[in-house]
């Protein structure tokens, strides 16, 4: 049962953890690209929207990795141990930086572009919204980069599995 937990575990973990960290480091560049007027206006905001959406998705696919992990762990009697505990904390502050910083920097961009295109956002000033996805957009390829950083980090500790009695 161990062994088909772990696999499905680390098959969760790149089939939906790898698009999200894929998608918001492209993410950036293209909401520049989409906010700015110039040829590549139009292309860059389909890209933009296309990217959001596998980051919100995936995220959402993504719970099972954790999930998973857990239940991994419990049938193999390692629930306590430090680098495991570790590795759930770093995700769980993955995860956070996800949905406190990174999905509502891109949801701003995308309501910023909806506004452009003359669709109405109930509540929001177009002046505000594009100031809004402009201050969002200076810290989000830095947020992507943490996002990332953490799930290598977690990604290396799970390989690695420091004072592991596991065998490995």
């Amino acid at each position: 049962m161990a062994k088909l937990l772990l696999s499905l575990h680390v098959l969760a973990s790149v089939l939906f953890i790898g698009p999200v960290a894929v998608a918001v480091s492209m993410y950036p560049r293209r909401a520049a690209a989409a906010l700015a007027d110039g040829p590549d206006r139009v292309s860059a905001a389909a890209s933009v929207r296309m990217l959001h959406r596998i980051t919100q998705l995936y995220a959402l696919l993504g719970v099972a990795v954790p999930v998973l992990g857990i239940g991994t762990a419990q049938v193999m009697g390692i629930m306590g141990q430090t680098w495991l505990i570790v590795s759930l904390v770093l995700t769980a502050v993955a995860a956070g930086s996800l949905l406190l910083l990174v999905l509502p920097a891109q949801q701003a961009v995308i309501d910023t572009l909806d506004l452009a295109d003359g669709k109405e956002i109930s509540g929001v000033v177009r002046g505000d919204e594009r100031e809004r996805a402009e201050r969002g957009l200076k810290l989000l390829p830095m947020t992507a980069g943490v996002f990332n950083l953490l799930w290598a980090v977690v990604v290396v500790m799970m390989v690695i599995r420091p004072g592991s009695t596991t065998g490995a």
